[in-house]
């Protein structure tokens, strides 16, 4: 479930191991560039933290940023 924190939609994505967790952001990879909006993100192992803001806008949460989480959701 995405959480609001300092104007960022944030999630941590858990998989089974580190090639589970890489072919996902492998996939928001491609849907980010879809999208034209891409995530600050990180991975250690089995986890991605994913961080939502739209930087053109002052660092804020918008349509772009809720639009791409749903469809983030949409591919685990």
């Amino acid at each position: 479930m995405w959480k609001e924190e300092n104007n960022k939609l944030k999630q941590t994505f858990e998989f089974k191991d580190f090639t589970e967790a890489f072919a996902f952001m492998t996939r928001v990879a491609f849907l980010a560039e879809a999208y034209g909006h891409h995530p600050n993100w990180s991975n250690v192992y089995n986890k991605v933290d994913i961080e939502l803001t739209t930087h053109d806008k002052g660092n804020t949460i918008t349509e772009k940023d809720r639009k791409l989480a749903k469809a983030i959701d949409e591919l685990n």
